[in-house]
């Protein structure tokens, strides 16, 4: 599954939609404004909230929380102690699996990764335009909401860290 998402629409309060690779809606983001903390929902085409993505307030490194009709889906935070400033740590709900994400974030070329095996691939190398990217899911049993939610989450707090160190 290959998706397209327009790059300049990060941000809170902000509404987009991700498209297929033919040029179909199949994804809403839903950026919640005046909020206190970033706060989106991922929606399906009939407007049901497929994951909530908001930032976990009172956490000693910045954590970004996705949930799935109220419970707990993963949390995503850059991964402690690596020499890689773009590299991220998925922790599912379900407590021992972990997904890694790795690449130069703030350039949209990274990989989601399960025990080395590829899940998804985003990138802006197949597209012209300079504000878009494309996420290519690389297994067809992969909750793509969730692969979706987590691209959302590490660019997020990548754009924060960065905006910090400025």
């Amino acid at each position: 599954m290959r998706l397209l998402v327009r790059d300049r629409l990060f941000g809170i309060g902000d509404d987009y939609w991700i498209e297929d690779d033919r040029g179909r809606k199949v994804f809403f983001v839903d950026g919640k404004a005046m909020r206190l903390r970033d706060t989106f929902e991922l929606k399906d085409m009939q407007g049901r909230v497929l994951v909530d993505i908001h930032a976990k307030m009172l956490a000693l490194r910045d954590t970004m929380v996705i949930e799935r009709e109220g419970e707990p889906l993963a949390r995503v935070k850059r991964k402690r102690l690596s020499l890689l400033r773009n590299h991220y740590r998925v922790e599912l709900a379900d407590g021992s699996t972990e997904l890694d994400v790795s690449g130069k974030i703030l350039d949209r070329e990274f990989a989601i990764e399960y025990e080395g095996e590829l899940l998804a691939d985003i990138s802006r190398r197949w597209f012209s335009v300079r504000d878009t990217y494309g996420v290519h899911i690389t297994r067809d049993d992969a909750d793509p909401s969730l692969l979706l939610a987590i691209t959302i989450c590490v660019i997020r707090l990548a754009e924060k860290e960065r905006g910090a160190g400025d």
